[in-house]
């Protein structure tokens, strides 16, 4: 592919229900150093100011927890997602939790505002909630609800203040359009755990998703050949990869890990494979959380995945 990388760095946790997740990136860093890798050395990176300061406030809504600061963070990481793709450079994302994928999204569109994106989202969530539907309220439930410009109205089942739904309309928004993607424009992968509410707009909009199981019984190559055949309308693709979609007994160190996920070497195939077509202009990682790790674990497997990522890019 030969492109210039640009690493973007997305400390923030405000809508994971764990803490630690803003720690991931650092944490692959680490790994980084402990493998010998001059990978942070050589590609430049830019780091977005996070408002975890409001982790120590009250959390607001309880349909929407800190939304406040996370439309903040959408329009800071948008317009850096935007200015990297102008620079004819390609955006590589260390998230913190997933909340902020839609920041991504949006900067996508801001820098090619006509394109038609397409989506592969890499999770054992489906992250279709909104502060009508969300069990939890933790926005990280959220992002592609967001980007959809989804309430989920007919499945509601919370109140949210006027408050909550001003920001949740502003979230939508960022970017200056709402929505950004098409349902049809949208594929899963290796999506397991999901709410009633989530299952409803699946069916509802007939979502294309390859389980865990389609991998395993077809493998990497053909999942990633299908998937990019299924966006071919697209003009561009975002590639986000949740460490949740890797199977509990790898993925410990991350927030809501959930059996029957992918393997690490899977999940580090599927993204090379994906990566090399050339209408990829953007990949994500989220939900790296080193707390809840044992010797540092995930984010060395997710660095070994990140490295195989750079390697075909640049």
């Amino acid at each position: 592919m030969h492109k210039k990388i640009k690493l973007i760095e997305v400390k923030s946790e405000l809508g994971a229900g764990t803490r630690g997740a803003s720690l991931g990136p650092d944490a692959i860093k680490v790994a980084a150093l402990d493998y010998g890798s001059n990978l942070f050395y050589k590609i430049p990176s830019i780091d977005i100011p996070n408002e975890n300061f409001r982790l120590f406030e009250p959390q607001g809504s309880p349909y929407a927890k800190r939304i406040k600061g996370i439309v903040n963070i959408y329009e800071k990481l948008s317009k850096t997602v935007a200015d990297v793709l102008k620079a004819k450079e390609f955006p590589i994302v260390l998230a913190g939790d997933h909340s902020t994928a839609g920041g991504t999204m949006a900067g996508i569109k801001m820098a090619n505002p006509k394109a038609r994106l397409g989506v592969i989202w890499i999770d054992a969530h489906a992250d279709l909630h909104s502060p009508y539907t969300s069990p939890t309220g933790n926005v990280h439930g959220m992002p592609l609800a967001a980007t959809l410009g989804e309430d989920n109205a007919a499945n509601k089942m919370n109140k949210p203040d006027k408050e909550t739904i001003d920001l949740w309309n502003k979230l939508k928004k960022v970017g200056g359009m709402t929505p950004k993607i098409n349902y049809s424009d949208l594929v899963f992968i290796s999506v397991r755990d999901l709410e009633p509410e989530e299952s409803f707009l699946i069916k509802k909009h007939k979502i294309k998703i390859f389980t865990t199981s389609d991998v395993k019984r077809h493998g990497v190559e053909k999942i990633a050949r299908d998937a990019l055949a299924y966006l071919n309308n697209c003009q561009s693709i975002y590639v986000s990869f949740d460490v949740d979609s890797m199977d509990s007994s790898i993925s410990k160190g991350t927030g809501t890990p959930v059996r029957n996920g992918i393997t690490e070497k899977e999940a580090g195939s599927l993204c090379v494979r994906l990566i090399q077509n050339e209408k990829v202009c953007c990949f994500e990682i989220a939900e790296v959380n080193p707390t809840l790790d044992k010797e540092n674990l995930m984010a060395e497997n997710t660095f070994e995945i990140l490295q195989r990522v750079v390697a075909q890019i640049a």
